[in-house]
Order: C-alpha cells, then sequence, then structure tokens
C-alpha cells in the first residue's frame, strides 16, 4: 500500500510517494502556477504530479494499483474538516474547495491538510523527533509557524493551533503583518533577521545565512541582531515550553540552515529562562523541505489504518 502526498507552497510544488514503511518510492516537483486566485491550474498541475507518481516503477499496472489515497497540504488558514483553503494570502486563495476539487481530479480520496502541521508529523515519524511522544516543530522562515504532535497526531485546534510567530514579546516593538506590535516574527524569523540588519548596516544582504555568515566572520552588527532574534525566539519558545512541556523542540525553515548554532543559541537561551520547567531538546529537523509533502503521504497513509510507526491513525476527513 502506498500513498502520495503533494505540499503546494508559494513557488513549488513538491511531491512525494511513500510506502507504508515510510520508504520513499518516488519524488517529483513542479512550478506553482502564478495569479490562480481559483486554483484551477494549480489542481491541474497537481493532478499531473500525482498522475506520474502513481505509475511510477508500475509493471502491468500493479504498482500503480498500490497508490490508496493522496494527501494535499497547503499554507496559510485552512479547515481541515471540510477540505478547505480558507485563506492563502501568498497564493491568492480564499474559501476553496481544494480536497472535492483534487479528489475529482485524480479520482482517489484525498486526505486535506495544513503544510506546517504536516511537516511536524513527518519530522516526529520519520525525523529529528522520531521516538518522542511530544514534539515542537518550528520552521523558521519568511514567517514562523509551529505544530505541536502529541502520540503521533498533529494539533489542529480549531484550525489555527501554532501560530508562534505572533506571540508578543515586545509590546512597544515593531508592526507586524498581523496588527499587533512586537511579535516573535517582527524580531526572529529569517526575514527579520535581514531586514533589520540591511537598515541598521545600510546595505542589503541577500538573507539571513548571509547575517550569520557575517556573524562567524567577526561583523559585531551581525552579532547583536542575531542574538536579539533569538532571545526572541527563546522568549516565544520558553511560554510555549511552560504551557506544552514538549520533550523535543525541532527548529526548521530556512534558518536551519544555520546549523547548530541556532539549536545551540535557542537552547541557551531556554535554558536561562527555565525555572522549574525541564528544558527541552533543540535540534534542528532532518527532512528540509520534503517534510511537509512527506507528512501529505503519511496523511494519506493513515487514511487506510495505523501509520508506520504503529501507533494510531491520524483522523483527518477525506473525500
Amino acid at each position: 500500500m502506498h500513498g502520495i502526498g503533494v505540499d503546494v507552497g508559494g513557488t513549488s510544488i513538491k511531491a512525494v510517494r511513500l510506502d507504508s514503511t515510510g520508504e520513499v518510492i518516488a519524488t517529483s516537483r513542479a512550478a506553482t502556477p502564478r495569479a490562480d486566485p481559483t486554483a484551477e491550474r494549480t489542481v491541474a498541475v497537481v493532478a499531473d504530479l500525482v498522475a506520474g507518481l502513481g505509475s511510477a516503477g508500475a509493471t502491468g499496472g500493479a504498482v500503480a494499483d498500490a497508490v490508496r489515497a493522496v494527501g494535499l497540504v497547503v499554507p496559510g488558514i485552512v479547515d481541515e474538516s471540510s477540505g478547505r483553503s480558507v485563506f492563502a494570502g501568498n497564493l491568492g486563495w480564499r474559501d476553496l474547495p481544494l480536497r472535492d476539487l483534487l479528489a475529482e481530479a485524480c479520482d482517489l480520496p484525498v486526505v486535506f491538510g495544513h503544510d506546517v502541521r504536516a511537516g511536524g508529523l513527518a519530522e516526529a515519524r520519520l525525523g529529528a523527533a522520531r521516538g518522542r511522544r511530544s514534539a515542537l516543530f518550528v520552521p523558521v522562515g519568511t514567517g514562523i509557524a509551529a505544530a505541536l504532535v502529541l502520540d503521533g497526531r498533529p494539533l489542529a485546534g480549531r484550525g489555527h493551533a501554532g501560530e508562534l510567530g505572533h506571540v508578543v514579546v515586545d509590546e512597544d516593538g515593531e508592526q507586524c503583518v498581523c496588527g499587533r506590535r512586537g511579535c516573535v516574527e517582527t524580531l526572529a524569523s529569517a526575514a527579520a533577521l535581514a531586514r533589520r540588519y540591511s537598515a541598521r548596516a545600510g546595505e542589503p544582504v541577500t538573507g539571513a545565512v548571509e547575517v550569520v555568515a557575517r556573524m562567524e566572520a567577526g561583523d559585531q552588527l551581525a552579532r547583536e541582531v542575531w542574538h536579539e532574534g533569538v532571545a526572541a525566539l527563546a522568549r516565544g519558545l520558553d511560554a510555549a515550553t511552560t504551557l506544552l512541556d514538549p520533550e523535543i523542540i525541532v527548529l526548521g525553515g530556512g534558518l536551519a540552515r544555520a546549523g547548530s548554532r541556532l539549536a545551540d543559541d535557542v537552547r541557551a537561551g531556554l535554558a536561562d529562562r527555565l525555572t522549574f520547567q525541564p528544558v527541552p531538546e533543540v535540534t534542528t529537523a532532518q527532512l528540509g523541505d520534503e517534510a511537509g509533502g512527506l507528512g501529505a503521504a503519511l496523511l494519506a497513509l493513515d487514511r487506510w489504518g495505523p501509520d508506520v510507526t504503529g501507533s494510531a491513525a491520524y483522523p483527518v476527513p477525506v473525500t
């Protein structure tokens, strides 16, 4: 039995075919169509990827028949129960029935979910948090989000769980896109690090990774911007740890390319703040930008029973 997972991002669509042991059978990618507010062209691209992966390695149709469901995950605000993309700002989507549209296009059951929660699911079952009962997955990129995974199941709440980037850590701080001031995201996201360094230095940088490189080369301004960002992230994770007590925090996203430096500094920041609370392990993600697609494939496999780690299935409605 195989499942296909598809992760639709702002610039690319990543798809993967996974068997019930967690082995990757095949992968595929395509560019995300631009200016596609109805998602008609996006669904067509996804259906083509699914068809290609469904026939990958097939001999006489036997392998293709093993694909039993498709997992589809997208960014923004999602309603997993109805299979709708409520709002995805970077894709221009509002209230689209993506689960039903894809099910009709590819004639397979479709499980619908959120990209960050799917990434957390993959890291919990196949990646850096494998074997842990509770894990907090925190991708740090243009923005900051989080996914709490308990006993192999991501917590969705009412669809808005995990907005770590919008925890306020400085009430007098910079205006955030959400309308509040001083959110974690305004200080600690990869975009914020690059923006704040460029503003202070009076010269642009290509991104947060360049800020890290300058810091490691002895740039004092880069060091200050980095430590301000890490301190803000640690304050947000302090609140999350106090409330949720995760065994492990897995840092992903573009900033995870800073490697052990990010994990070490965040761990130290947490240790300085926490008192009675146990300090969780802090590490970087193992699955990179494949996590969302792998998590989507796990959702597809869960449609039919226990997941690859043997725990209870994640009950996401399908069509």
